[in-house]
């Protein structure tokens, strides 16, 4: 039975209804998760015997009963999974819980397949994905950048196709900046829609439990499930009955209020997805926006860091040496916090509210980017403290000012990776935010196209596309395939008439060209895609790539990646390797 690359729940409801066995699913994760090797993504994988013990258990149920049958799902690892140690992004603060956060059982209750917890920003501070013992989870668009934190290890496995979803928590935009950077859907749900129960609190009064995901339909499938009052949480509350209509009209900031830090591409992709919002009949309003960027920067520059100190802080202040330095100093420092100045920030916050509230009186929803730019990891190192602030502008406000949010995959921006706009409404507007984020995502085709989107894209006389380095599956830019459309259809390689090399740069690449004498086999993949999608990649390739037709070790010709022969000999030839993956592993 075929198992879909993209593994979003439409495709695999539908795997599942032709045959598809959660036992055969199991085993194809576990080869992907091998085969993308990245040692930094989970700080628990379960093992093969746990996996395919709950996938036989699901086999003897009904299907249909189930909700989310056979669905597999990542867990960031500060919210409890029963019997598996909950770290924290901190060895020595591990504990292992005898029974599972109550999101996460519902999860389990409702047929999902968790295959273990993800790596994130130690104690869940933090939006770059860097402050980790057990290492920085590589952003599957471009190994150089960041994936975006806290929950950075749940976003870069959904990304990878690793997972159908993953489960994060945002207290400051930690659902949100990693969606943005790995070009999903991040589904930020009021504050005690979700169970916070058997999660590690950052600011316990904030702190909200999210979903990455595919498609905004797949985050709705999941709040289906996991959404419910939880009478035990002291946080929790019950949303109004009914639920909330599709935001019409949507506020977006005056020009001059947003800063984009120089990135053009970043602002370019804004306005993009606000097209988008237009183009599925939404009216853009032009709000103020300062009452917002002010109560953004209260959040880690007022008194709310104390909660962190309340959570973790004793912990932190005896044991830094087991502390990842920027959160230790963060923690520790809130230690100081007078009760005086709490009381002083929350009088302002209030009254940044009421400034607040004249806007929900003109719109339904507001739309800003979710960060200003992207970072690579070398300039994270370089300033992680000012830079994890800047990524923080235009979302921490969320939280306090009571909002749900989802994040719309934009266009592409810096170095071809995935931007985000975030959708904001007043809190229990979940179900409406998602409509119009599913809505928009149709026109701006970022991110990873759903399987009714890649029909669509493939319906018109598709084309063969042999790809060899960064486009292959679970390399940094395979998404720019994903994204428009394409379908892998096959593992190949050349006849031996070719030779390999690396073309060194920022992002190495390999280039291939044909030789009249003695060659090589190079080992490479066959995309489907549709005549534009190839034209948009065409567009995008510099040279001395191009594109030509490739004869295959079995004698077909497709079109492919080739480099300019003249060139090629310029630069190392990795032939003897027989392909670019052969060589990375080198």
């Amino acid at each position: 039975m075929s198992i879909p690359e993209e593994m979003s729940i439409q495709a695999l409801r539908s795997a599942y209804a032709a045959g598809l066995q959660p036992a055969d699913l199991v085993s194809e994760l576990l080869r992907r998760i091998q085969t993308y090797d990245d040692p930094a993504l989970f700080i628990y994988l379960l093992s093969e015997a746990e996996l395919l013990a709950q996938a036989l258990a699901l086999s003897s149920q009904d299907a249909s009963s189930l909700p989310l049958y056979g669905i597999p799902f990542v867990v960031k690892d500060n919210i409890d999974l029963a019997g598996v140690p909950t770290t924290a992004g901190c060895p020595a603060f591990a504990q292992t819980p005898s029974e599972s956060a109550p999101v996460v059982q519902a999860l389990l209750d409702a047929g999902a397949i968790c295959l273990g917890k993800t790596n994130l920003d130690q104690f869940a501070t933090g939006l770059v994905g860097t402050r980790s013992p057990y290492g920085t989870p590589r952003n599957p668009h471009h190994p150089e950048y960041i994936p975006g934190g806290s929950s950075s290890g749940s976003a870069a496995a959904v990304a990878a196709g690793l997972a159908s979803f993953g489960l994060g928590t945002d207290t400051a935009g930690s659902g949100r900046v990693p969606a943005a950077f790995c070009g999903l859907v991040g589904w930020k749900p009021s504050r005690g829609l979700l169970s916070t129960r058997g999660v590690v609190p950052a600011v316990a009064s904030l702190d909200c439990v999210s979903v990455f995901a595919r498609t905004a339909a797949d985050s709705a499938a999941v709040r289906s499930v996991v959404a419910g009052f939880d009478p035990a949480d002291p946080f929790a509350r019950a949303a109004p009955e009914g639920g909330s209509a599709r935001p019409q009209r949507i506020g977006v900031p005056r020009p001059g209020q947003l800063d984009f830090m120089g990135d053009a591409a970043a602002q370019a992709a804004y306005a993009a997805g606000c097209e988008a919002l237009a183009a599925c009949g939404c009216e853009l309003v032009p709000i103020d926006f300062a009452p917002f960027s002010e109560t953004a920067e209260m959040l880690y520059g007022g008194p709310w860091v104390a909660e962190r100190y309340a959570a973790v802080g004793r912990f932190v202040e005896h044991r830094q040496a087991d502390c990842d330095p920027s959160v230790g100093g963060i923690i520790v420092a809130a230690k100081t916090i007078t009760a005086v100045q709490a009381f002083e920030a929350d009088y302002r916050l209030r009254a940044l509210r009421r400034a607040v509230e004249p806007v929900w009186g003109e719109v339904d929803a507001i739309a800003v980017p979710t960060t200003p730019t992207i970072y690579t990891r070398a300039e994270i190192a370089a300033d992680p403290v000012g830079l994890n602030s800047i990524l923080g502008r235009t979302n921490n406000f969320a939280n306090l000012l009571d909002l749900c949010a989802a994040v719309l995959p934009t266009a592409p921006g810096r170095d071809g990776l995935p931007t985000g706009l975030t959708v904001l409404a007043p809190a229990f507007a979940d179900v409406g935010v998602l409509s119009v984020v599913q809505a928009a995502h149709r026109h701006t085709g970022a991110g990873v196209a759903t399987p009714a989107e890649r029909a669509q894209a493939l319906s018109d006389d598709p084309i063969e596309l042999l790809v060899l380095g960064a486009h292959l599956r679970g390399e940094p830019l395979n998404h720019l395939l994903t994204q428009r459309g394409a379908q892998f259809r096959r593992e190949v390689s050349t006849a031996a008439c070719y030779r390999l090399v690396a073309i060194p740069g920022a992002m190495p690449k390999p280039g291939m060209y044909r030789v009249d004498g003695s060659g090589a086999s190079i080992a490479g993949e066959v995309w489907a895609l549709s005549p534009a999608a190839l034209g948009a990649i065409v567009a995008e390739t510099p040279a001395p790539l191009g594109f030509g037709s490739v004869e295959l070790a079995d004698g077909n010709r497709v079109t492919g990646f080739v480099c300019e022969a003249d060139q090629g000999r310029d630069y190392e030839d990795i032939s003897a390797y027989g392909g670019w993956r052969a060589w990375l592993a080198r």
